[in-house]
């Protein structure tokens, strides 16, 4: 027992210690890192606002004249001792003002040059030329000139010549506002490297005699408040692992701190463990079979749908496609469309309020009945009331059903529609763009016994196309909870309006996916698209 307590006690002790280390070293690196920062960047803006009160002091519309005739002024001369004492009283290295050679940005032609006393430097006569080679000076040159922008990659640097300093440079307008040389400022950071290091010392030196003595006391603690009773858990923990019984050993540990509360919940998990272990292959069994038989239901929901295409290869008189994605393993969304007689198409679109296995099952038999009901000449708006009633008499979980169902006549072109309170199709005249097609919205199906429904027309020529869909299309939502909506889904309607059907539902599906990315679908997505290509010949047909 001494051995295993001396090795847990050495191990928690290091493992404070190193703690106390990395936590040091963390402070340390990371004040280092903000002080650093911090005062760099007083630095810069220092050179900045003196590079913003040097270019005042400046007459940018004479500089042309004065690298011309190489002949300074009493003008230029004030300047040039203004410049001077800038540089003095502010402590920094050098003050430069130059033409920039906009044919490669690396020749400056130095206007003035003041420099400090102290830095030991040589000031660069009127007129002077140098060459710039180093590239990120190159490029803040050339960002100055032609955006006028500050400099940027020399908020820090070292040389030999000057030591840590900080750059800034801005650029230097003429009258008519255009940028005629550029202004740089370099100020010595004398202070920062001693700073940092102090800093950096009296934070290790802080650091470590807080950890010292927190480790004297910490230990006595750790030992007789917590090692012992975790010892006393963990050997009652492997008692129950071998055994599988439970038992009261741990009931003589009284705290109540987290350790007690650990305690009683080893007790209580012995016992939950034990019962769990008899019930747990029932569970499991359960599981399995409703898994199977929702696997079983997810097919035959998809086997009940029209999903072999071309559904109609022997007719050439028009092209359908159609897609349902279920947002649970089955849903409520179904599409259908069926032959009513040899020159009458239907299609049908609905979408059943709720999800899941209620919704499935109540749009299988709003599926049946419509289709049953749909017969040749019968009127669409006596379907959908008949439809209404039976599925009122056999809802007492009070689902309804919006739907939209229409009968192209392949010969005349008529599309005779109704709809109950189902979204609004787009129709899409040949060699014209998808345009919603407004209709009175009618009231759903399943909500109220007694309802009338009236059905409407339009005409299709060859070419035309309808497109349908279920309010999962633009109730799609993003990450960020904003919707598809109408707006998006006509414009991808627009941009791919030659495409087929197969490859128009395609196109929309995949803009939904982008949009939405990956937040989780709420709602099933049940698409459409008939195509009417060409009229059906009436040679030979009952009419």
């Amino acid at each position: 027992m001494k051995k295993r307590i001396t090795g847990l006690t050495g191990k928690l002790t290091i493992g404070v210690v190193i703690f106390g280390m990395l936590l040091g070293a963390i402070i340390s690196v990371m004040g280092y890192l903000e002080f650093t920062s911090v005062l760099e960047q007083q630095y810069n803006d220092s050179a900045y606002e003196i590079a913003e009160t040097a270019a005042g002091y400046l007459n940018p519309d004479k500089f042309d004249e004065y690298l011309s005739t190489g002949k300074r002024d009493a003008q230029y001369l004030k300047i040039e001792s203004q410049l001077d004492a800038l540089v003095d009283a502010t402590d920094t290295t050098l003050i430069y003002v130059a033409k920039v050679d906009t044919s490669d940005y690396r020749t400056l032609t130095y206007i003035y040059d003041s420099v400090n006393s102290k830095s030991g430097f040589e000031r660069y006569p009127l007129g002077y030329t140098a060459l710039g080679v180093d590239e990120k000076y190159v490029n803040n040159v050339r960002n100055i000139i032609t955006k006028g922008e500050r400099a940027t990659e020399y908020l820090y640097s070292y040389s030999q010549e000057s030591g840590a300093h900080t750059t800034a440079g801005i650029a230097v307008y003429d009258k008519k506002g255009e940028i005629v040389a550029i202004l740089g400022v370099e100020k010595a950071m004398t202070r920062l490297e001693n700073a940092r290091n102090t800093y950096v010392k009296d934070t290790l030196l802080g650091v470590l005699a807080a950890v010292l003595l927190f480790l004297i006391v910490y230990s006595a603690f750790l030992y007789r408040e917590i090692l012992l009773p975790i010892l006393a858990v963990t050997d009652e923990a492997k008692r129950f692992a071998d055994t599988s019984a439970p038992s009261d050993k741990l009931s003589a540990i009284k705290k109540n701190d987290e350790i007690g509360v650990l305690a009683k919940a080893v007790q209580k998990m012995e016992t939950d463990i034990v019962e769990y272990v008899e019930n747990l292959t029932a569970v499991t069994a359960d599981k399995e079979r409703i898994g199977a038989e929702l696997s079983i239901a997810t097919q035959i929901q998809a086997d009940m749908l029209p999903g072999i295409f071309p559904a109609f290869p022997d007719r050439a008189e028009f092209d359908i496609y159609a897609t349902m994605n279920p947002a649970k393993e089955v849903g409520g969304d179904f599409y259908d469309f069926f032959m009513v007689d040899e020159r009458h198409l239907a299609v049908v679109m609905a979408d059943v309020s709720g999800k899941g296995v209620p919704a499935a099952l109540f749009m299988v038999i709003g599926k049946t009945l419509i289709k049953d009901h749909t017969q040749p000449g019968r009127d669409l708006g006596e379907v959908f009331t008949t439809v209404n009633d039976l599925l009122c008499e056999s809802n007492s979980e009070g689902l309804f059903i919006t739907a939209f169902e229409g009968v192209l006549d392949l010969v005349s072109g008529e599309f005779t529609f109704v709809n109950a309170g189902h979204e609004i199709p787009f129709i899409c005249k040949k060699d014209e763009c998808f345009m919603p097609y407004k209709i009175r919205a009618g009231f759903v199906l399943a909500g109220m016994e007694g309802m009338r429904y009236k059905c409407g027309t339009m005409q299709l020529s060859p070419g035309d196309r309808l497109f349908q869909y279920t309010d999962g299309v633009t109730e799609a939502t993003d990450a960020d909870g904003q919707l598809y909506g109408m707006s998006r889904l006509e414009e991808v309607l627009k941009k791919n309006t030659a495409l087929s059907p197969r490859e128009l539902l395609v196109k929309i599906k995949e803009d939904i996916d982008g949009f939405v990315g990956k937040a989780p679908q709420f709602d099933d997505i049940t698409m459409l698209c008939l195509e009417y290509k060409e009229r059906m010949s009436d040679e030979g047909i009952n009419n």
